[in-house]
């Protein structure tokens, strides 16, 4: 079965490198750190860690967090309140989501990667303001126009919060994005390019003493343990050593658009997340039920994931695929569609 749909974006998932690695720093340190981080949970490695990823990243400290998830619902439910206002791209991740519900603050939402609309916004809007987006679309596959971001940000002087989970390892000089400078808080992932486990987020040292005491997700849950931080060091080092599974990432997924456009395929994306617009529900289904007979997993993203009536394929690249993979794919994807693609 060949995987298009896992996000393990240079291949250290499935690396026996990194696990036999990760197995090591588990087997002496244990598997849970048996406390929340405010009890007796704040191992002294797990704070080398942050501070090993701040200093990578460029910011001032870091926090890790469980997962993805959790991280963007403490963030963003902690640090906004009643009284706030948030722009937020109706695109944002549903985890983005569910932290401004959480948070009492008003959330607007603009067009998706429509800067011109979050512009008018801006202009109307005074309250104590931020903008929440994300470096690499994950429904979407599209990059964020960082410069366009910037010059409103210097305009208006809002708070950037930008999700960079599929970005973080997979692009930008040493895997570290592409909104640094911009993003005053950026939210990364462990689960993706560095096929591991949990989240970290990169930002003030003011707002990570303020969650440490204000938010609920980190207060109230066990904490990662301290194997997972010496594992997290390693493989943030095997990111940096990957330059050349990231160039063959960014020349496979130029491969695999070019190969569905020119076979009359509707293709959005500009990284390593790629879609293919199919629109009914039951179709997108059927098709990628297909490919799954055929050998070839692939998601068929529908409604509520993506607007009713605009189903896609959303395809994840990874460097371990190939040449033959994509020509392979592609022969695949013509036959499910009845050689009619749309």
């Amino acid at each position: 079965m060949l995987n298009f749909s896992a996000n393990d974006y240079l291949g250290l998932g499935t690396s026996k490198h990194a696990a036999a690695r990760v197995a090591e720093h588990f087997h002496t340190s244990g598997g849970s750190s048996s406390s929340s981080r405010l009890v007796c949970g704040n191992y002294e490695g797990i704070n080398r860690a942050e501070e090993i990823y701040a200093a990578y990243f460029g910011y001032e400290t870091a926090l890790f967090l469980p997962s993805g998830f959790q991280a963007n619902v403490a963030v963003i439910s902690t640090l906004f309140e009643k009284g706030d206002t948030v722009f937020y791209d109706k695109h944002i991740h549903a985890s983005a989501v569910t932290g401004l519900k959480l948070s009492a603050a008003d959330g607007l939402g603009y067009n998706h990667s429509d800067f011109s609309h979050l512009a008018k916004r801006l202009s109307v809007e005074r309250n104590s303001r931020a903008v929440l987006t994300e470096s690499l679309f994950s429904m979407d596959g599209d990059l964020l126009d960082v410069v366009e971001l910037e010059k409103l940000k210097r305009e208006h002087g809002f708070l950037a919060v930008v999700d960079e989970a599929h970005a973080f390892g997979a692009i930008g000089d040493g895997g570290r994005g592409i909104a640094q400078g911009v993003a005053d808080v950026a939210v990364g992932t462990f689960g993706k390019a560095f096929g591991f486990f949990g989240a970290f987020v990169l930002l003030s040292q003011t707002m990570k003493d303020y969650l440490f005491n204000f938010a609920p997700a980190l207060i109230y849950s066990t904490t990662l343990p301290e194997a997972h931080a010496a594992s997290a060091i390693e493989l943030l080092q095997l990111v940096e050593q990957s330059g050349s599974a990231r160039q063959t990432l960014r020349e496979i997924s130029g491969l695999m658009r070019e190969e569905l456009r020119s076979n009359g395929f509707q293709v959005r994306g500009d990284a390593h997340i790629i879609v293919v617009e199919i629109g009914d529900e039951e179709s997108a289904t059927g098709i990628s039920g297909q490919l799954l007979e055929k050998g070839f997993f692939v998601f068929s993203a529908r409604y509520p994931t993506v607007p009713l009536g605009k189903a896609i394929l959303r395809i994840s690249m990874s460097a371990l695929h190939d040449e033959e993979d994509v020509s392979a794919f592609v022969e695949a994807l013509n036959e499910a569609c009845r050689g009619k693609p749309s």
